[in-house]
């Protein structure tokens, strides 16, 4: 049974040491998203200090849900992997069919150690500004909370796991979208328009009216976000937790189905010109 797993192990390690390799990228992604959650923050102070009193969650919440949001905001799928772009445009794509291996499975875990490794670095620099160096300076009101209870903070861990495997199904059904249209621009202006407005992380799902709210939490794209981040300061709790995360894998098996399906399709069909 290893041996059937060992080389989807061993292109994950690959990838994520060669990604985790550029620092200087990791170093400047953070301090991008520093400054935008810093304006973020300062934006929800005057929306609250304007008097919001029927806001759906409290300033701190919102504070919280924030920091969260810039840490992983690496998360989020905005356009395919950047090796199958150019796999697809020069053609190598077609040497993907030699392998003996699955197709869908070794891109998964390609897509999967790419975005780990791009998170993890940024996401501990975010963590240690917002949740320990901030309180050290008396600025605690503004950081980031830790979970209000241990269950909570066990569901986020869990739901984190979802929030994983979920963007990775995502991510390769933009892989499989650039296979089989052969142009990558137009997918990737789309997929970054879609999950960045329906994942929560420009304004929280929580704020849009009660009548569309179920229905955007219905969406993959809160798995990404919303959901994992309102189970964290308690948002989502009991039964509300556990049906959040649930979705979240639900909607990773409904994607790697339909995914694998559409790739065998766009493969089985490929055509490479030239010579």
């Amino acid at each position: 049974m290893s041996d059937v797993f060992r080389p989807y192990t061993a292109v994950f390690a690959g990838r994520f040491q060669l990604t985790l390799q550029y620092r200087a990228a990791a170093l400047a992604g953070f301090a991008t998203q520093l400054w935008f959650g810093l304006i973020r923050v300062l934006i929800f102070a005057a929306f609250y200090a304007g008097g919001a009193a029927k806001a759906p969650m409290s300033l701190g919440d919102a504070v919280t849900y924030t920091w969260l949001g810039q840490a992983c905001l690496v998360f989020l799928p905005w356009s395919a992997d950047p090796d199958v772009t150019d796999m697809v445009r020069s053609g190598a794509v077609a040497y993907e069919r030699l392998r003996p291996v699955d197709t869908y499975a070794w891109w998964y875990a390609r897509t999967l150690a790419r975005t780990l490794a791009r998170v993890v670095p940024r996401a501990g620099l975010m963590v240690a500004f917002a949740a320990v160096l901030l309180p050290l300076v008396g600025l605690g009101k503004w950081g980031l909370a830790p979970p209000p209870t241990l269950a909570a903070a066990g569901f986020f861990a869990v739901s984190m796991a979802g929030v994983t495997v979920l963007s990775a199904a995502i991510g390769m059904m933009i892989n499989v979208v650039v296979v089989r249209v052969l142009v990558d621009g137009g997918v990737n202006a789309l997929a970054g328009a879609v999950v960045n407005f329906f994942s929560g992380v420009v304004l929280p799902l929580a704020f849009f009216p009660d009548a569309v709210r179920p229905w955007l939490r219905a969406l993959p794209f809160a798995g990404l976000m919303d959901l994992p981040f309102s189970i964290y300061f308690g948002g989502l709790a009991g039964w509300s937790a556990v049906s959040a995360i649930a979705l979240q894998f639900g909607w990773t098996l409904v994607l790697i189905v339909v995914g694998r399906w559409l790739l065998g399709r766009a493969m089985s069909r490929l055509v490479v010109q030239g010579g």
